[in-house]
């Protein structure tokens, strides 16, 4: 069961989401974090999602800035902003009495919940998955564009059959982003998930993060998972995996 819901942005645009809640019993409530360019409804967001309420965990996950549901134009956020609207979603979940005490990102959203988790009261917890060890190797996606949006101040990007406008003040704001810095001051257990075989994001990005991080920390590895975890079955054993790690954490938070 999924409920729409939808919260204000750091830009102040409407963000929509939906909320997976568990049928039986609830044993704790999180936030998922989508992908670049991905979504609430992509494969990894939508099926980890359902399995964590599946698992008991009730979750949230929301689209950002210009994609899906939500209002705003994509090419107007950035890195900062992803990371921005991830602190506001805590914030939702606790004004509506289900506050998060669990944060997952996939790709570039495992870097924005590794940088927001300072910064969400009553955090029990951080999960990454394929995530990158620095926002700016996002940039692979469109260095063919980056001088003519240097020089112009943004250009056109066709992204799966969409238009998006990139600009800037995002790949400014990417590469002045130092993730690291965010993973060493983490105060809440990490799991850093990584498959061997990721083509999109090589696994010495799961090294490095899991090398930043204090203890406690752990790393799992997603053998046979593609950067997208599309392959069948795959998110679901992901979720599994997240449940099974963080119950000692949602435990502790009951008691």
């Amino acid at each position: 069961m999924a409920d729409a819901v939808s919260f204000t942005s750091s830009t102040g645009q409407r963000l929509a989401g939906l909320l997976d809640v568990p049928a039986g019993p609830v044993r704790g409530w999180g936030i998922f974090a989508h992908g670049f360019t991905l979504g609430k409804d992509s494969p990894a967001a939508a099926r980890i999602c359902k399995g964590l309420a599946e698992e008991g965990i009730g979750m949230l996950r929301f689209d950002n800035l210009g994609l899906g549901q939500s209002e705003g134009d994509w090419g107007d956020g950035s890195f900062t902003h992803k990371v921005d609207d991830t602190v506001l979603a805590a914030g939702f979940m606790a004004e509506r009495g289900t506050p998060a005490a669990l944060l997952v990102g996939h790709s570039f959203g495992g870097a924005a919940v590794l940088a927001a988790a300072g910064r969400v009261p009553g955090l029990q917890a951080v999960v990454s998955v394929g995530a990158p060890s620095e926002p700016r190797h996002v940039e692979h996606n469109y260095d063919a564009l980056v001088d003519r949006v240097m020089a112009d101040g943004h250009a056109e990007w066709l992204v799966g059959g969409r238009a998006l406008t990139l600009k800037r003040a995002f790949v400014e704001d990417v590469r002045d982003a130092d993730l690291k810095q965010h993973v060493r001051r983490l105060t809440v257990p990490l799991l850093v998930m990584h498959s061997p075989t990721d083509s999109t994001v090589s696994v010495e990005n799961a090294s490095a993060i899991f090398k930043a991080a204090p203890h406690p920390r752990s790393f799992v590895s997603l053998e046979g998972s593609d950067h997208l975890l599309t392959a069948r079955g795959q998110a679901r054993r992901a979720a599994r995996i997240i449940s099974a790690w963080a119950d000692q954490y949602l435990t502790a938070l009951e008691a």
